[in-house]
């Protein structure tokens, strides 16, 4: 039986029990994104694995947030490829049906209700098909009830869950908003720099969170904070002019002469300058 693109039975043949086990659920095939004549992706390759914490660091206009945007649907690429499990390719899908999926998206600034609890987030993201009010007067079985709890204490907001969101600190509202998206399930998170704006202690919070989200789905971070990607990436990914520059641990990709020279070599450059004026 063919399936048709873009339909439920089409999501349930690549995760059916018994299904071939696809080790990458991710991959990115010589994706190009043209701006008018500025080609924001020059054949850009990406390869998630399941379960896998990946960074995307690279210099200012790399490409990085485009590249989080292609596999999305936000933007539609001029060619090339993102394949989801193994056989859906993203690259011809609409921005919901992406989500719907299983391809959760954050952007760097928060959104949030300000006038909703924190707990009152959390249960519009679980039963996003609702309308908000139906959402906030339905009650909840036992198995909604603990999965909020178990989602409350995972983003570190037990104590807070009666709060209005609008009194949190810049930082619990990005763990709300993470929280939201987990609510609903995805498969491969998108995070563009979550950590951004955060003190000392929620970023180190934050990386905690990552590294226990990554264990049950697969995220890739678009990060410029350096500390933090030293302290806790296992993978990290070079772009450079919208390309793949190089892709290995930390110390693989510090140690690489083309990512100094480029990435990390700019930055030493930039010091030395100033040292002498």
């Amino acid at each position: 039986m063919e399936l048709e693109p873009g339909t439920d039975l089409e999501m349930r043949s690549a995760q059916k029990p018994g299904a071939r086990k696809v080790s990458d659920i991710l991959r990115c095939e010589a994706v190009v994104v043209d701006f008018d004549g500025f080609k924001a992706l020059q054949g850009m390759n990406l390869t998630l694995r399941q379960g896998e914490l990946r960074f995307l660091i690279g210099p200012n206009g790399a490409g990085k947030t485009t590249l989080l945007d292609v596999i999305c649907g936000k933007v539609k690429p001029a060619s090339g490829r993102v394949l989801f499990r193994g056989e859906i390719d993203l690259t011809r899908k609409r921005e919901h049906r992406i989500a719907e999926l299983g391809i959760g998206r954050k952007f760097q600034a928060p959104s949030i209700f300000p006038s909703l609890t924190v707990r009152e987030h959390l249960e519009i993201a679980m039963r996003q098909n609702r309308s908000v009010f139906a959402t906030l007067t339905a009650r909840m079985s036992s198995e909604d009830e603990d999965r909020m709890a178990a989602q409350l204490k995972m983003i570190g907001l037990e104590a807070k869950a009666g709060r209005l969101a609008g009194s949190l600190s810049h930082g619990e509202k990005q763990w709300l908003e993470i929280g939201m998206m987990l609510m609903q399930e995805p498969d491969v998170l998108l995070l563009d720099e979550p950590a951004a704006g955060m003190t000392d202690r929620e970023t180190e919070k934050t990386g905690i969170l990552l590294r226990e989200i990554a264990r049950r789905q697969s995220v890739i971070v678009v990060e410029h904070d350096m500390e933090f990607v030293r302290n806790f990436a296992s993978t990290v990914t070079v772009m450079h002019e919208g390309r793949l520059l190089a892709e290995g641990s930390v110390d693989e990709v510090q140690n690489d002469e083309r990512v100094m020279e480029v990435y990390l070599g700019r930055r030493r450059n930039a010091d030395a300058d100033r040292s002498t004026a």
